[in-house]
């Protein structure tokens, strides 16, 4: 019976000796030397009832005790290696469906490609703004997974105020939190607000800054109820900052011409009439080798016609009807599927679209192509009637195919980093507002379009599309079919199945 306790005992103090190596590394020698005392009241206990102890082993239970024993210690020895190797070899798996846990494969391109040692630091006070804070240092833990040259460290801007006046960061700073990035290029602040509303984008363009590397700006032309990224473009500025896009407004109205930085500029949608002056400021911005993308709504003005027929494109009056392709029920919704696009997408859609006509007599000097068109069987309806079904009247109408959109260029259309002048024109601006971004390859497409004509060197594809419910897109032969299922099929089942059982047991 003593011996029994000893044992015990000494079981008990190895499992303690552990447990104080795990929560108390610190105190190294003496937690082996616990560990050392348990492991000798075994051995002594074993060798003073040596007897017994070999008789037990010899017993049936003695071995399939001591069989359980080394497995039970082989899979701990397996866990601990794996654990063990798991620490110079992380790698984190995100089952999410829209990988949201994940860093953009624009983000980690930049990562892997940087060159020069940044320096991220975290100024925030303690409790004041912690779920900001924990999320801003999390997120910079991902992105040291994917670089070796991001150094981060965390100040209290209360502590060490020095610090906080060294790196720029006033009170302001010091009550939002903020995360100041610093590079050979110079030195970039993020505000706490801006991480919580843009996150990756924010830090990822703060480390291109830093480091020395530009990033395109796209433009917005505002002034005259354009669609633009605070009104119903909000999802495709998102997706262009997604892919490391700068994104600004521009009114030609209160700033003389257009932005010299300006990689592209987005005209979308314009409500009201655009004056003869920013037209021709316009005008000016393409002949000087600018980058435009112009979606319209049908019967755009004249003056923008006139500018558009200068560079080989004819705008008429009229919407696109498609009956074999389309988005049911809208015969005015041009479905364009793989075959009927340039960049080859799978499918893309047009709610209320005009036709943009490439002319027969091309200016010289100008390469021009069509993006998006329409099946042989549409027309463009010119005699709108209220209420009434298009019909295609072959006196006024004019036959398809016709192109959606069209893409112009003083370079080859298919150079990867052409010089001089790029347009694209799509005549519908609504397949990109919010409403319709998201569904369908409208995305892909409008993104593609900004890459094509900021010259850029690959397709871009989208890395998040965040909207949790995408609308059905059916042409009207899928309409057919899903009606013809679900409204014949089950019946015809049900009515087989019955016949079956009767015929078996009639």
């Amino acid at each position: 019976m003593t011996t029994g306790i000893f044992a015990l005992l000494g079981l008990a103090i190895l499992v303690a000796g552990w447990v104080l190596r795990l929560i108390l590394p610190g105190i190294g020698a003496y937690s082996w030397a616990i560990l050392a005392l348990g492991a000798g009241l075994i051995v002594l206990t074993a060798a003073i009832d040596a007897r017994r102890v070999w008789g037990t082993i010899r017993s049936r239970p003695g071995r399939f005790g001591i069989g359980t024993t080394v497995g039970v210690s082989l899979f701990a020895g397996i866990l601990i290696v794996a654990n063990a190797i798991s620490i110079d070899s992380y790698h984190r798996f995100d089952f999410t469906g829209l990988d949201q846990f994940t860093l953009t494969s624009q983000t980690r391109d930049v990562l892997g490609a940087l060159d020069k040692q940044v320096e991220a630091v975290i100024f925030f006070t303690p409790g004041a703004t912690s779920p900001v804070a924990s999320y801003a240092e999390s997120l910079l833990g991902e992105y040291q997974i994917h670089t070796d040259r991001l150094t981060v460290r965390r100040v209290d801007p209360e502590l060490r105020p020095d610090q906080a006046r060294q790196y720029g960061v006033d009170q302001v700073g010091a009550l939002v939190g903020a995360v100041v990035f610093s590079g050979g290029a110079g030195r970039r602040q993020v505000l706490g607000p801006q991480i919580r509303d843009e996150a990756e984008h924010a830090f990822t363009s703060a480390i291109l800054e830093v480091t020395g590397i530009r990033q395109k700006v796209v433009y917005f032309l505002t002034g005259h109820g354009e669609s633009t990224i605070t009104a119903n473009y909000a999802a495709a500025g998102r997706g262009l900052r997604d892919n490391l896009y700068r994104i600004a407004e521009h009114d030609l109205a209160t700033m003389d011409g257009l932005p010299e930085d300006a990689a592209v500029v987005v005209i979308a949608g314009p409500q009201r009439p655009i004056p003869a002056t920013e037209i021709a400021a316009i005008g000016n911005f393409l002949d000087s080798g600018g980058r435009l993308f112009v979606l319209l709504n049908p019967d755009p003005q004249s003056e923008l016609r006139q500018l558009f027929a200068r560079w080989g494109l004819d705008i008429e009056a009229g919407y696109l009807v498609d009956p074999p392709s389309h988005v049911v029920p809208n015969p005015d919704t041009p479905l364009v599927d793989r075959g009927r696009n340039t960049f080859g997408f799978a499918e893309t859609y047009f709610p209320g679209a005009t036709a943009v006509i490439p002319r027969a007599d091309v200016p010289e000097g100008l390469e021009l192509g069509p993006l998006i068109w329409t099946t042989p069987r549409s027309w463009l309806e010119k005699t709108v009637a209220s209420g009434d079904a298009p019909v295609f009247d072959a006196g006024t109408d004019r036959k398809g195919p016709l192109a959606i959109g069209a893409l112009v260029s003083t370079g080859a259309l298919d150079a990867v980093s052409a010089e001089g002048a790029r347009l694209a024109v799509i005549g519908d601006s609504d397949f990109a507002t919010d409403r319709h971004f998201h569904n369908g390859n409208n995305a892909d497409l409008f993104l593609t379009i900004v890459n094509w004509l900021s010259a850029g060197e690959a397709i871009v594809s989208v890395d998040r599309k965040v909207l949790s419910a995408r609308r059905l897109i059916l042409s009207p032969a899928e309409a057919r079919f899903l009606n013809l299922t679900s409204i014949a099929m089950l019946p015809f089942v049900l009515f087989v199945t019955g016949g079956f059982v009767w015929w078996r047991r009639r």
